[in-house]
């Protein structure tokens, strides 16, 4: 069976490479001040108890733009999402909702996948600012205060993100299951049995 792919998504320089380096343990994904860094999809696999999963960093996403490199930039943050099978959508809480987090939960509510909302730069530990629940408003579920660079929070999230892994017994099964074709050819009947 094929590992499950989280995919995290998000605007620009809300911490979405410094959230995947911490998860992977090591600094694949280039993390600086500037929006624009990241540009392509970038795998690593990692694993939460016990499971396995393919982990895929994204660019930000932007307004659409006349721009070559912006829409090839969003063009392979969708394909990220079609192949995900769970989508972490981090936004900033210093900065609150903003229009592009408004639009992109519009984009990955119509995905239909499973979401993962985290506020990421909450950084005083223990002290969640109350700015966060205007997160729900976006319509994806609980948000989940998180700092990538002190490591707080991220042990929840990695737990919600587990309880979305799709079902392996259910994946399991319907590789046990037989399919039978009935085809009528004139007056005969063959019985066509495939696994």
């Amino acid at each position: 069976m094929a590992k499950p792919i989280v995919a995290i998504v998000g605007r620009p320089n809300v911490g979405k490479s410094t959230f995947f380096n911490y998860i992977i343990g090591e600094k694949i994904s280039i993390v600086e001040d500037k929006p624009g860094v990241t540009r392509d999809r970038i795998y690593a696999d990692t694993n939460w108890r016990g499971k396995s999963f393919t982990l895929v960093d994204t660019a930000g996403i932007e307004e659409k733009s006349d721009s070559i490199i912006e829409t090839s930039m969003r063009e392979q943050v969708e394909i990220a999402i079609d192949i995900a099978d769970v989508i972490v959508f981090v936004t900033d809480i210093k900065q609150g909702v903003t229009e592009a987090d408004k639009e992109i939960s519009i984009l990955l509510r119509k995905s239909k996948k499973p979401i993962v909302l985290v506020c990421n730069k909450s950084d005083n530990f223990g002290n969640t600012n109350n700015d966060i629940y205007e997160f729900y408003n976006l319509g994806i579920g609980e948000p989940f205060a998180v700092s990538s660079v002190n490591a707080s929070g991220i042990g929840d999230v990695l737990d919600e993100i587990y309880k979305k892994f799709p079902n392996q017994d259910e994946e399991e099964n319907e590789e046990d299951i037989v399919k039978v074709a009935l085809i009528r050819k004139a007056k005969c009947w063959k019985i066509i049995t495939c696994k």
